[in-house]
């Protein structure tokens, strides 16, 4: 496969250079490199299709990263995006699950200064994904194709290791849930999490997602590995008075301690009712 055509978006122009030298000891030496958002967007909307992997910093002056993020969206980029900041992982992390709930192909964050082995991760990642962003557009799967899986045992989860950064020590996991489509392979979360929503299939599809995560992390405790496991939920799943009631019996059965468990509201939907989410949330934090 030939290498992508990089885009590289910093206000540094040290930090340019430096990633710029990166890329090319691994062999992508087909990089534009901007230190204006605006600049960079005015390439990508001649050559949208030339420009395969974009690497985008959070902090800038004028345009930041969330603004030229939004623009993305409104030029209908679809390859891949990094994003790169000096910020804590918390912040960048919050910046993923805003450009995923945009619908845009994040292959992850990187802290400053990024490191080789991290580049060639990323590189990696974007090689296996590659091959399925090139074909026809993704497949839209209706809310009866949808609830099929659910109720079908087609969902599995997976689970990305969060390491601290300085030690290298592993100390949680992200669930990530995908669909198994007996035709299509590997469904990924962008192309039927919304219609579950849309459809009232989510507050179904989260327990299955979370029941399953709290029954690995028992299986990770009896083997002597205690892990904090975080679980995406959307605002749906809040309105729901008895979603207290299921976390806290789940959490009971697993033989875990509530302590173990972040839940992560998704951006992908917006408050529809806001006294009876403020109550769940309320409650699962008592």
């Amino acid at each position: 496969m030939a290498a992508p055509r990089v885009l590289l978006l910093d206000d540094e122009p040290f930090q340019l250079k430096l990633l710029s030298r990166q890329l090319a000891n691994l062999g992508l030496d087909r990089v534009d490199t901007f230190t204006s958002g605006q600049a960079a967007l005015a390439l990508l909307e001649q050559q949208a299709s030339g420009v395969q992997m974009i690497f985008l910093d959070l902090n800038m002056p004028g345009m930041d990263g969330v603004e030229f993020i939004r623009r993305l969206v409104d030029i209908r980029y679809t390859s891949a995006l990094v994003l790169v900041s000096g910020e804590d992982e918390r912040i960048r992390d919050t910046s993923v699950r805003l450009a995923r709930a945009h619908h845009l192909n994040v292959l992850g964050h990187v802290g400053k200064p990024v490191q080789p082995e991290t580049l060639r991760a990323l590189l990696e990642r974007w090689r296996n994904m590659a091959p399925k962003a090139a074909g026809e557009a993704r497949k839209r799967y209706s809310a009866a194709q949808v609830r099929r899986a659910v109720a079908g045992g087609e969902l599995v989860n997976y689970y990305q290791p969060k390491v601290e950064v300085m030690s290298g020590a592993l100390k949680g996991v992200e669930t990530l849930v995908r669909w198994r489509h007996p035709d299509d392979g590997l469904v990924f979360p962008d192309q039927f999490i919304g219609v579950a929503e849309e459809h009232g299939i989510i507050d179904d599809l989260t327990r299955i997602v979370l029941t399953e995560a709290l029954a690995q992390a028992r299986r990770w405790r009896e083997a002597g590995l205690v892990l904090r496991i975080a679980v995406n939920v959307s605002m749906d799943n809040l309105v729901r008075l008895d979603f207290t009631d299921f976390v806290l019996g789940q959490i009971v059965r697993a033989g875990g301690a509530p302590e173990e468990l972040i839940l992560e509201v998704t951006e992908s939907r917006l408050m529809t009712n806001a006294l009876a989410s403020l109550d769940t949330l309320t409650r699962l934090r008592l």
